[in-house]
């Protein structure tokens, strides 16, 4: 059997710290996986929160169970998988720029859909 490991850095835009995790509402029930291929963007909010924006425009927020140091400041991460989805049970680990160096290594969670509150 043969397994390819994917890797990806992620960087999320700047956006100030007040805006970074809006507010949003549960749409469906949570999933443990989502392919990779349909990822369009990632978007740290926080050190405890990933919102994952899909090609189709669906949005899965992942809340971290116990955060992750300097996610939230960095806002850019890697993650190593065997398979063509991330899961839940999948781990991320944070990239650091001054000097560039790996960060913590956190795990995932669930990902639930949602969709995002607009801002007045």
């Amino acid at each position: 059997m043969r397994f390819v490991l994917l890797s990806l850095a992620i960087t999320a835009a700047a956006a100030p710290a007040a805006d970074r995790v809006p507010a949003a509402t549960p749409a469906g029930e949570e999933v443990t996986c989502i392919p990779i291929a349909g990822i369009r963007e990632s978007r740290v909010r926080s050190d405890d929160v990933i919102d994952f924006v899909m090609r189709n425009r669906k949005v899965y927020r992942v809340t971290l169970p116990n955060g992750c140091p300097g996610l939230g400041s960095e806002r850019r991460f890697s993650y190593t998988t065997s398979l063509s989805r991330l899961c839940a049970q999948d781990v991320v680990t944070v990239f650091s720029t001054a000097p560039v160096q790996r960060g913590a290594s956190c795990g995932l969670a669930p990902f639930r859909p949602v969709t995002l509150v607009a801002r007045r």
